[in-house]
């Protein structure tokens, strides 16, 4: 299977070579052809599957027909680097089209945007909050809308935007094709699902665990101790690009401050900087300039950098899904990379959750040349459930002796 059975335009086609792609991905040789017909596509993959392609190039190849200068497709994605990342794509694979596409996004000047629009595009990849200024304002026009793509929709519901999402809706045409994406599917998207898709036709492509080319593992540490573990396990990694993950922005950049101080090359990714810090520190970690970045969820959702060696979870994440997604971000295009999660007491029921997701107990590790103080290494065994009483079971009738005193359970 290539990329010439898809029978794409010549335009399209000359853009697929000159980004280097040969064979489609899985998702891409299950995907795409009911995209190209008009279908509606609900896509669960995980990162890193080449989903972006699954609609980029159909859409590229669907708008090279019919009237120019109208927004006929546009993208939603929950983040400004994600938007970024979407739109890159689009321009690299539709270089010869000459089809115009932007972003749109806050913490930016709203005017150069609306100056664009007036010119006339026919791809908008916007992030759901300053699409509905753009609305509001009556600035964007979508009324010729051909194709709704939602992109990452887990994470769009797990930021708050389903609302703004529906509000969207309500203003686009409904003769017009939906396509889907997201890492997970709970029953929120799925709700989600039926009520903007037609038919759909349903692709998934491994989001139940990590792709086999990740090595995981979970390391038990005191919480007080988990910056030295994270300096500790840095040191061992000498080559590759190294993503942490953390919970809060506030604590990327406190343990992105730490890493630099101890003289590591490394930057943080989070929602407090200005949008020309946030470019300029996505683009560090792409081209070496930063080897290591702290990002949080959010923040790390338009990182598509295909030489990421190692993940490390400082914080656990909060559901199984978003520790399969983040793990995901390493052993990209058939290279392999490793994951390591710092466990804490507080994380227990999470990885026992992730346990049962993958069906398997992820493994436990130390170091043995670390300082875990004075209690020593984190017990690691095997987790038990504690023994279940006896039903109906009542304490045990303490007997007196002859003398009337009450006799010790022992000598019972």
């Amino acid at each position: 299977m290539t990329f010439e059975n898809f029978s794409f335009h010549p335009a399209v086609s000359a853009g697929i070579a000159a980004a280097g792609f040969t064979r489609p991905t899985p998702i891409q040789t299950e995907a795409i052809p009911p995209v190209m017909k008009g279908s509606d596509v609900m896509g669960l993959a995980q990162t890193g599957t080449g989903k972006t392609a699954v609609f980029a190039l159909p859409i590229l190849n669907r708008l090279m027909d019919g009237k120019r200068g109208h927004v006929r497709a546009l993208v939603i994605a929950p983040t400004r680097e994600l938007a970024e990342q979407i739109n890159d794509d689009i321009r690299k694979l539709g270089k010869q089209t000459r089809l115009r596409s932007m972003t749109i996004y806050g913490g930016v000047g709203i005017n150069p945007q609306k100056e664009k629009l007036k010119r006339g595009v026919e791809i908008v990849v916007a992030c759901p909050g300053r699409l509905l200024d753009h609305l509001g304002q009556g600035t964007v026009d979508l009324s010729h809308l051909e194709v709704l793509v939602l992109d990452e929709a887990d994470q769009m519901f797990d930021m708050g935007f389903f609302p703004d999402i529906r509000r969207i809706i309500r203003q686009v045409p409904k003769q017009r094709q939906t396509l889907l994406f997201s890492a997970t599917m709970p029953d929120q998207i799925r709700h989600l699902a039926s009520e903007v898709l037609n038919k759909p036709i349903t692709v998934q492509m491994g989001a139940s665990a990590p792709a086999e080319t990740v090595r995981h593992a979970l390391y038990p540490v005191a919480p007080t101790l988990k910056t030295p573990l994270l300096m500790e396990l840095l040191s061992d990694i000498d080559t590759g690009s190294v993503l942490v993950f953390t919970k809060t922005k506030h604590r990327a950049k406190r343990v992105g401050d730490q890493l630099a101080k101890a003289g590591h090359s490394s930057t943080s990714l989070q929602g407090n900087l200005s949008q020309g810090k946030r470019q300029a520190a996505l683009n560090g970690f792409r081209n070496g300039t930063y080897r290591i970045l702290v990002a949080t969820d959010i923040a790390a959702r338009g990182i598509d950098v295909s030489q990421i060696s190692h993940v490390i979870n400082y914080d656990m994440p909060s559901t199984p899904e978003a520790y399969i997604h983040r793990i995901g971000r390493t052993g990209r295009a058939s290279q392999t990379g490793e994951a390591f999660t710092l466990l804490t007491a507080s994380d227990i029921s999470m990885a026992h959750a992730i346990d049962r997701i993958l069906g398997e107990r992820v493994e436990r590790r130390t170091l043995t040349d670390f300082d875990y103080g004075p209690q020593g290494s984190p017990d690691v065994k095997p987790n038990r459930k504690p023994a279940s009483p006896t039903r109906n079971a009542r304490p045990a009738k303490r007997r007196r002796d002859f003398n009337g005193r009450m006799m010790p359970a022992a000598a019972r």
